[in-house]
């Protein structure tokens, strides 16, 4: 187990860089990843049991002690981005296609890399992972209903169907992974370790085949779409920081609100978006996927570098 927890914390530290990898495999190397559509949401579902297996109920006590905050934080991500997605849509004039795709991808709970960035930042995790857990477990009424609201107008949305798809790939496997958890402890607390390496590459093979399913779409709307998720998450992060700070939270926390509002959980977003859409419209996603891990990857390591130097300052003016 020694050798799987070292290889998982090495491609969990590296987890950009096999995204990027994997992508352009995929744009590359297409047939390689085309004949496995149907391996999409089975391996969502891989990476929403493995975050079953870490959920405790520390979690969720903290949503009961900070009410208020855990409420700024989900309400924000499910105000901004699916706004900022929707404003987007309309200003780049976006085709139908994408423009449902972006506005999927905006109304996507929380990504679970998200934490890690909060981490990374050192910002307030537990209120990160409290705001992702409560986002995730509502994302079955929140995301149909915004989609339909959203996206409405450029496409028919079916609301359950999306509803019983987000059931099915995100609520049913978290709900055994933390069934799987409470009956088998030791085996669970054993497993954990390799969860960074099982989620890397469900991750980047959802990405790889989105990828090389609309390798010739790429070629013609790739800037396009590229524009539209760029400036979502960057978007996402500055209103979501902007957001936490109107409400007069303190720094470590508004750096939990940012990557929470600015980070999607994308492998949702190429799910619902592959099975009720079409592979174009679940390009948004794959895109969002590969630029949100080296956004939020460079704004954490900035904020950490930031607070070291403040750091050091104090310390020499005392």
């Amino acid at each position: 187990m020694n050798a799987v927890e070292k290889a998982s914390a090495f491609v969990g530290k590296t987890f950009s860089v096999w995204v990027l990898l994997f992508a352009a495999l995929g744009f590359f190397a297409p047939p390689l990843f085309t004949g496995y559509k149907t391996w999409i949401a089975p391996l969502l579902g891989i990476v929403m049991f493995g975050m079953g297996l870490t959920l405790s109920a520390e979690d969720f006590r903290e949503v009961f002690r900070r009410p208020k905050d855990v409420a700024i934080g989900v309400v924000g991500h499910y105000l901004i981005m699916p706004g900022i997605a929707y404003v987007l849509a309309v200003a780049l004039r976006l085709p139908p296609e994408i423009a449902v795709g972006v506005i999927l991808v905006g109304c996507c709970p929380s990504g679970t890399a998200s934490n890690v960035m909060t981490f990374l930042s050192r910002g307030d995790v537990a209120l990160g992972v409290s705001i992702g857990s409560v986002s995730t477990l509502i994302a079955p009424f929140a995301t149909p209903a915004l989609v339909s609201l959203l996206a409405g107008a450029w496409m028919h949305i079916n609301t359950a169907s999306l509803f019983m798809d987000i059931v099915q790939v995100v609520i049913l496997p978290i709900a055994l992974g933390i069934v799987a958890k409470t009956l088998f402890r030791k085996q669970a607390a054993a497993s954990v370790k390799a969860l960074p390496l099982v989620s890397t590459v469900a991750i980047v093979l959802i990405i790889a085949i989105i990828v090389a399913l609309n390798q010739s779409k790429l070629l013609t709307n790739g800037l396009l779409m590229f524009a539209a998720v760029i400036l979502h998450n960057l978007l996402g992060f500055a209103l979501g920081y902007v957001f936490a700070r109107l409400f007069g939270m303190n720094l470590a926390k508004r750096k939990a609100v940012m990557f929470e509002t600015g980070m999607q959980n994308s492998g949702l977003g190429a799910a619902l978006a592959a099975a009720h859409f079409s592979p174009l419209a679940a390009v948004p996603s794959a895109l969002f996927s590969v630029w949100h891990n080296l956004s939020g990857s460079a704004l954490a390591t900035w904020f950490a570098r930031r607070d070291d130097t403040a750091g050091t300052r104090r310390t020499g003016s005392t």
